[in-house]
Formats: C-alpha cells, sequence, structure tokens
C-alpha cells in the first residue's frame, strides 16, 4: 500500500502566515503539521508517499522534507497545476500508484486514529474503499456520509439538509478502482471533481464502501484558532522535561518544558507544557503553558501563553501578556516609548490585531 497526501491548497484562511509558508509546514509544537501525519504513516508500515503539491510550494516542500530519508520513507512530490478538487489530485497521481492500493490522507489534518488498525481494518473486510468519520455538530460543513450494516450507503459534499452527522474527515482508502470512477464523475458547481461523487459513483456500481467511526480529537488546521488547538493539544503530550541549553539561577521552571541547544533562560519564569527552540533568548519573562517557541527567537520583559512563536520573531517590553496569537517567523512585536503615544504597524493581507483599550 502506497500513502498519498494532498498539499496543494492555497491556505487561504491561515493568511498572511501562508504567503510565507505551505499551511502543512507550518509547525506545531516546532514540527512541521504535515510530519505527524507522516510519522502516523510510516508506523502503519507505509513507506512510499506521493505528495501532491501546487506549483508555488514545491520548492517549500522540497527543502523541509526532502526525499522522506530522515523520516524513513521514500517521498515523492506531484504538481497539481490548477486546484481542481481531491478527485483531480487523485486522477494527476495514478502514475504514481499504479495499481496499488492507497491511503488518502489531507496535508492539514491532524488526527487522533491508529492509521494501523484503519488499514488492518479495510484488508479484513475487503473494501473497495474505507473513510474515516467522526460525529460532528455543523455537518453541512462536510462531506457526509450515511451508513448501513457498518457499510456507507450514500454520500453527500456539504448538504444544506444533511442527511445524518457522520463526516468524512479527510483520511480514506481506496483500490486502484477510483480511477475509474474519477472518469465517469463530473465537476461540481465549485468546478472541482469531488472525492465523494467518486464514492457515491463506486456505490452506485455496487462497490463496498467501508467505514470508521472515532470519537476522539481531529483537527483540521485551516484556521488560526485551529493551529492554536492542536498546539495545545500536541502539547499535552508532553510527559517530561529536557534542557540543552543554560537556565540562570533567578529562572524557575514549572511542569513540562523542552529546551533546545544554546538557549537562554534569564531571570524568567517558564510554566509548562512549553517546547523551547535552538538559539532562543527569554529574559525578565514569563511564558505560560501551551507555548510553543521556535529557533532563533528573542523574548524579553514579555508574558506569553496559549501561543506558536516562529522561528526568529522578536517580542519585547509588553505591557499587556500575549494570549492565543500566532506570531509569524522574523516578525518584531514590541512596545515603544516613542511620543506622540501612536500605535505603527505593519500588517500583511488578512491579519488580525486586537488592541486592548
Amino acid at each position: 500500500m502506497k500513502a498519498l497526501i494532498l498539499c496543494a491548497g492555497k491556505g487561504t484562511r491561515l493568511r498572511p502566515l501562508t504567503f510565507t509558508n505551505a499551511k502543512p509546514l507550518i509547525p506545531i509544537a516546532n514540527k512541521p503539521t504535515i510530519v505527524y501525519s507522516l510519522e502516523m504513516i510510516k508506523e502503519a508500515g507505509i513507506t512510499e508517499v506521493g505528495i501532491v503539491v501546487n506549483p508555488d510550494n514545491k520548492k517549500d516542500f522540497e527543502a523541509t522534507l526532502g526525499t522522506g530519508e530522515q523520516l524513513g520513507l521514500n517521498i515523492t512530490y506531484i504538481v497539481q497545476e490548477e486546484p481542481k478538487g481531491l478527485a483531480h489530485a487523485v486522477a494527476i497521481s495514478e502514475d504514481f500508484l499504479k495499481d496499488d492500493e492507497f491511503l488518502m490522507y489531507l496535508g492539514d489534518n491532524l488526527v487522533t486514529v491508529d492509521l494501523k488498525k484503519f488499514v488492518e481494518e479495510f484488508n479484513n473486510e475487503n473494501m473497495d474503499s474505507f473513510i474515516l468519520l467522526t460525529p460532528v455538530e455543523d455537518p453541512s460543513r462536510f462531506g457526509i456520509a450515511v451508513l448501513k450494516d457498518n457499510k456507507v450507503i450514500k454520500v453527500v459534499e456539504k448538504p444544506k439538509d444533511p442527511p445524518s452527522d457522520l463526516a468524512i474527515i479527510g483520511v480514506y482508502i481506496f483500490k486502484p478502482v477510483v480511477f475509474e470512477a474519477i472518469k465517469n464523475i463530473k465537476p461540481s458547481w465549485r468546478g472541482e471533481l469531488e472525492i465523494t461523487d467518486a464514492i457515491q459513483w463506486l456505490l452506485d456500481n455496487e462497490k463496498n464502501v467501508g467505514a470508521h467511526i472515532i470519537y476522539g480529537w481531529w483537527k483540521d488546521t485551516g484556521k488560526p484558532e485551529d493551529l492554536i488547538e492542536a498546539n495545545r493539544k500536541i502539547l499535552e503530550q508532553l510527559k517530561d522535561s529536557r534542557n540543552e541549553g543554560i537556565v540562570y539561577e533567578n529562572s524557575s521552571i514549572h511542569g513540562n518544558v523542552v529546551i533546545g541547544k544554546g538557549a537562554r533562560i534569564l531571570n524568567s519564569v517558564l510554566r509548562g507544557p512549553i517546547i523551547i527552540g535552538d538559539n532562543v533568548l527569554i529574559s525578565d519573562s514569563y511564558i505560560g503553558p501551551y507555548t510553543s517557541i521556535g529557533t532563533g527567537v528573542t523574548i524579553e520583559n514579555a508574558e506569553i501563553e496559549n501561543s506558536i512563536i516562529l522561528d526568529n520573531a522578536t517580542i519585547a517590553h509588553l505591557e499587556t501578556r500575549l494570549d492565543s496569537s500566532i506570531i509569524g517567523a522574523n516578525a518584531t512585536v514590541v512596545h515603544s516609548d516613542r511620543k506622540p503615544k501612536t500605535i505603527r504597524l505593519v500588517v500583511g493581507d488578512y491579519s488580525k490585531i486586537e488592541i486592548p483599550r
């Protein structure tokens, strides 16, 4: 079995972060989002992985993941020139997938499920397709499946009047017959080839489509608040502390905190779970729980919690605690004593800034 990860989206809901980084490469707990998926795929026994990318972000993926050798994988990059839907992404990957069964995974998903058991269940049931489902409160936002006797009997994409609350959450297994299905469907009203239409074609042609329902945590990291929640979830799993930097005597550490090489902590309080990258300087500051700090970051005289600080950012002399925030790479957030007292901003498209009164 091979794996296919779809990463060609533009990530518009995460702008301006995605102007300089593909959405699946944005780090959560100092690790690119997609790496969590790749590690789960490797644990499931799959080593041949195709990653569908767009022409603009292919080099970013290659620079971050390379050939996959460091992860014990063999990665092939497949370029989707235009965003024509998930089924289109599968269709252009046929040369890579050939006649193999494959696990398909949306690159911005974080799922706490044992993919090995998911694959084993697919093999044991001899299905043509197998999909991962979970109950949701707002099913009209998702592709929805209807089950009978543990088999899928109908799927529909983002229905106005949902026939069930079981959402398709972006993990699928297909046999090669799906290519025939895709060749027999037409673009939806969105102008895209929908994977739900391909699954429905399989059902209409008496193919077996099974489903596995999960009730645990999962997240589509498509919005800033999703990234922050995912970061919190990952950091909750920190079981111990590790210090490869220097913590001076006038600082204190509480809870599980990971400190990278070359990091220096001066006159500060760290309250875990926290992860701190290499070559970070933190002085005269409070870093609260559920915060991840990338490499080369400088934090001086500031209070931060429940936030994601990307590489080489600078945060200094803040009068208000920074909470539930994402600070991009190389960004600067500082308090200024210049007169007259004004706010000076350089803000990218689609940014959000909240200023206390």
